[in-house]
């Protein structure tokens, strides 16, 4: 196994670490070699770039042979989220046609019937046809029974009677072929619209091209119809297509398919062009109702754009919602959730208590999604005095009482908050109502138990969730491999790692290859890209923290720097080394306590190198562990002092930033050279 840095990196004396042949040297320019020497993190000078003549490519090497490497350490997404768009101009502004007031509905007025003894036994015959069999020969054969050759009027009042759409378009079809008068606006319109209830967005879009064709004017209501029914289909792209078409012919949408409009931009994540609709729409006299509302505090909320940052204007989910209030209107269940869910994930704890407390004060609508929605938020922002009264406000209620997914917020509230004798309470009253832990509650339960060193009661919960079920997913694995890495004796490590074992048996073979001292590197990178591929994208660097914690704490330090080094080489740790001409910056927020202690090492040893030969360095290091905003977020900065004050290394706190050091270059080389080993010695 190649040495490494954490070994010989001490609080009186730094080796500079040598390098394992084996692993491909990509942060630092090429110098000899010791056939161990250590790999490095990217800190070469910028005035002298890597260069390896030996391993370029050969002139003939064909694009395959070039980009093998590239394949080799890119692993494959195991689930990707959909990316947001967001284009850098509204297609919504049409500069050729003067802005017309929202409101200008131009729908038609429906000739009403003067006295007519006929309409009785016209409503009898569509009611007939309504009743008879749902085929095309019976529908034809009761149409031959009709009592009279059929006016316009009496046309269309069978045509609104026909509930089926089936029907309805049978009977638009026969109106057309026996040509007994011409068929406008509204007649298509009716169709489409009993079209719209059977969600045959196909038969709306050949009926409305066939209106184009016969130069029969498509009005705001038939867009409308287009447009709404194609979001029914989530057909989003054609409810793109038709609303700027709409938008051409000088028309705008009325209330109701403005608010459609905006949900299916918000679904396609283009938000720009909401805004620009909404910003629009308001300035044109659109009154806002509370589903538009509901859709942008949902967009805002899935796109993670808290504030609603968009050229230079901060706030604006916050200012909508307040918009809403100004209005006079009442806030529904749906848009109290979305607000709730983004002050929850944005850490906005004044604004969610003001929210809460205004909820109360106002008595507005709650439901059982707003409940669970605001404990979760309570969770996110470690709020357990709201929690605990919102909980025991659903127990009181006669039609919100708690369900898994309610307890499953408190188990997460007292596990995180280390209160786990209350979240044990709770397990047990679950038990006793037969209410049956799922996967999440699970992990939130062995998580809090796994920090409190409660060990055997772990095992029983997670015996428990396995026999009623749960099936163990990644974030569960990587749960109890943390737990691994807590624990202080062989004793309860075997524990924890039984019950692994029944959740990723694979996962456990490889904690004890990287504890065998004999496993090689090539032995290690190949199990440890094979476990990778079969974990979820966002459970992939908490794996790879877990273990390199595991080997920290067994003293395995050789170990915890092939780990780092393997979890870069593949991509779990972008945003670790960041460089400018001034200032160079290790980025730790992402990783574990033992994970950023071992980058750390490596930064400090690629450093000495780099001191050694006299390259160029910028004025000013820096590293950052963040602060965390969650109540019950664990101490990364401190871990990472403490770490420094034991390399006694040149780092002092920022005054200005939480959560970042920062070193200046004649300090940080005085440091490095006191401690380079000499010679003989290195």
């Amino acid at each position: 196994m190649a040495a490494t840095l954490s070994t010989a990196l001490d609080v009186h004396h730094l080796t500079i670490p040598q390098s394992d042949n084996k692993r491909p040297n990509f942060f630092t320019k090429t110098i000899k070699q010791n056939p161990r020497r250590k790999f490095t993190i990217f800190c070469k000078s910028p005035s002298k770039p890597p260069q390896n003549p030996q391993e370029s490519p050969k002139k003939n090497s064909s694009l395959s042979e070039l980009l093998q490497p590239l394949f080799e350490t890119t692993l494959p997404k195991k689930d990707q989220a959909p990316v947001l768009s967001k284009p850098s101009k509204s297609t919504w502004v049409n500069p050729s046609k003067p802005k017309r007031s929202v409101l200008s509905l131009q729908r038609h007025r429906r000739s009403p019937y003067a006295y007519n003894p006929k309409v009785r036994d016209l409503k009898l015959f569509a009611k007939k046809l309504n009743e008879c069999e749902n085929s095309e020969d019976a529908f034809l054969k009761v149409l031959e029974e009709i009592p009279q050759q059929p006016t316009r009027e009496d046309a269309l009042l069978i045509l609104n009677s026909l509930k089926p759409w089936q029907k309805a378009h049978l009977f638009f079809n026969w109106i057309k072929t026996k040509n007994l008068f011409p068929l406008d606006t509204i007649f298509y319109n009716v169709t489409i619209k009993s079209l719209r209830f059977g969600r045959q967005f196909e038969l709306i879009e050949e009926l409305a091209n066939e209106m184009v064709s016969n130069e029969i004017p498509l009005d705001n209501i038939t867009y409308s119809t287009i447009i709404t029914c194609a979001k029914r289909c989530n057909l989003f792209d054609k409810a793109v297509e038709w609303s700027e078409r709409m938008y051409k012919t000088g028309l705008m949408p009325d209330d109701i398919t403005y608010s459609a409009i905006l949900d299916v931009y918000a679904k396609l994540g283009k938000v720009e062009e909401v805004l620009s609709l909404y910003e629009r729409g308001v300035a044109s006299g659109w009154k806002p109702d509370p589903i538009a509302f509901s859709v942008l505090a949902k967009m805002f909320g899935e796109a993670g754009d808290y504030d609603g940052i968009r050229a230079g204007k901060p706030g604006l989910a916050r200012s909508l919602f307040n918009e809403l209030l100004e209005c006079g209107l009442t806030p529904n269940e749906k848009t109290l959730s979305c607000l709730a869910k983004i002050y929850g994930k944005a850490r906005w704890a004044k604004d969610a208590l003001l929210l809460w407390e205004e909820m109360k004060s106002r008595k507005w609508p709650m439901d059982f999604i707003l409940y669970n929605t605001l404990l979760n938020m309570c969770a996110d922002l470690g709020l357990v005095g709201e929690a605990e009264e919102l909980f025991m406000d659903m127990k009181q209620s006669e039609h919100c009482r708690p369900d898994i997914y309610s307890y499953t917020a408190m188990l997460n509230i007292y596990g995180s908050g280390g209160n786990v004798s209350k979240a044990m309470e709770l397990f047990e009253e679950m038990s006793e109502l037969g209410i049956e832990l799922n996967v999440m509650g699970s992990t939130c339960l062995i998580q809090g138990l796994g920090k409190a060193r409660r060990i055997d009661d772990l095992v029983r919960v997670f015996s428990v969730s396995v026999e009623q079920g749960v099936k163990p997913d990644d974030r569960l694995c990587g749960c109890l491999l943390s737990v691994v890495s807590l624990c202080e004796s062989k004793e309860d490590m075997d524990k924890v790692l039984t019950c692994l074992q029944q959740a990723n048996p694979r996962l456990v073979a490889f904690v004890k290859l990287i504890e065998n001292e004999e496993s090689s590197l090539a032995t290690v990178q190949e199990e440890f890209k094979s476990i990778i591929i079969n974990t979820k994208d966002d459970a992939r660097r908490p794996f790879c923290n877990c273990l390199i914690d595991i080997c920290r704490n067994k003293n395995l330090h050789e170990r915890a720097h092939d780990l780092l080094y393997l979890g870069t080489l593949y991509g779990l740790y972008p945003g670790l080394h960041n460089k400018t001409v001034d200032e160079w910056n290790l980025d730790v927020r992402s990783l574990s306590v033992g994970a950023a202690q071992t980058a750390l090492e490596e930064w400090m040893g690629t450093l000495a190198k780099i001191v050694k030969r006299e390259e160029a360095l910028p004025e000013l290091f820096s590293a950052q562990t963040g602060t965390g905003t969650h109540k019950f977020s664990q101490g990364l900065s401190n871990a990472f002092a403490s770490h420094l004050k034991e390399l006694a290394a040149p780092f002092r706190q920022s005054e200005n930033k939480a959560g970042y050091f920062v070193a200046t270059r004649e300090d940080l080389v005085l440091w490095l050279q006191s401690r380079i080993a000499s010679p003989a010695t290195a």
